[in-house]
């Protein structure tokens, strides 16, 4: 499932590819992958202009010249493609947007959706998310408020999108070996330091996703050279030898989520 970093790439490219231009046609193949009914959803958003793009924790928010929205959340195998028809990978497209003669083609959207609502709405659909771990205001202060008090486990915690935004599988994997503390932890066996040096490598790792285009091998488009430069440490490499001091790297579930960690530096 693409998390933070890799939404984050995809809004900077799409800003530069789509920013600014009009929609000249929707194609719905997938009823269920939008949120009205199809006749009206094309009538609202065909010769509308791209005004900007936004990130909001895994979603990415197209704002429209009529004032709409378009609320996307790609979920588990989601991804998108742009380019022209002949460039089109051979996949099952959900929905596409065209401008022109170039297409954004919206792929594997089986419980993702792309849904047109108001800006109030979209308000409405982030109340409950919790703040963005990159933003200036987000300090260690502001980090430790939000953690003291809590009991669950690391990982667990990591995951909550009401405590944290934009945090999934791979990258709380990432987080947590970075931090070196294991993610079955308590919150309450953890000192100020500790939470502290959690904190740091919140940032750290999800700025380093950022910065090489997150995990994600699909390119967005012909030529990308972007997405997908990102190589993880710990997660998916079970068995592996751990890049910090060599133990086989570990796999086991913890709410049937598949998490890996070193069992000699995560303490």
């Amino acid at each position: 499932m693409p998390e933070l970093p890799e939404m984050e790439t995809y809004k900077s490219l799409l800003q530069q590819l789509i920013g600014g231009q009009t929609i000249t046609g929707v194609t719905i193949n997938r009823e269920k992958s939008i949120n009205i009914a199809k006749e009206p959803f094309v009538l609202q958003i065909v010769n509308q202009k791209i005004e900007a793009i936004e990130r909001r924790a895994k979603y990415l928010i197209f704002q429209l010249q009529n004032g709409s929205c378009l609320l996307l959340h790609l979920m588990l195998g989601g991804w998108m493609f742009y380019g022209k028809e002949e460039d089109r990978p051979d996949r099952t497209v959900q929905v596409q947007l065209s401008f022109g003669d170039h297409h954004l083609y919206f792929i594997g959207l089986r419980l993702g959706y792309l849904h047109l609502l108001t800006p109030e709405m979209i308000e409405q659909e982030f109340q409950s998310i919790g703040p963005e771990p990159l933003e200036h205001g987000f300090s260690s202060d502001a980090f430790l408020a939000i953690m003291r008090g809590r009991k669950g486990g690391l990982k667990n915690t990591l995951l909550n999108q009401e405590v944290i935004a934009g945090i999934g599988n791979r990258y709380s994997d990432e987080i947590l070996w970075h931090a070196q503390l294991l993610p079955e932890r308590r919150l309450t066996e953890l000192d100020d330091n500790h939470l502290i040096r959690l904190y740091e490598s919140i940032r750290y790792i999800l700025q380093q996703g950022i910065q090489h285009g997150g995990y994600m091998e699909e390119p967005l488009f012909k030529g990308d050279v972007k997405t997908g430069g990102y190589k993880m440490s710990v997660h998916n490499r079970e068995g592996e030898k751990c890049q910090r001091c060599g133990t086989p790297i570990a796999k086991v579930e913890i709410s049937s989520r598949k998490t890996y960690f070193c069992r000699t530096c995560q303490r």
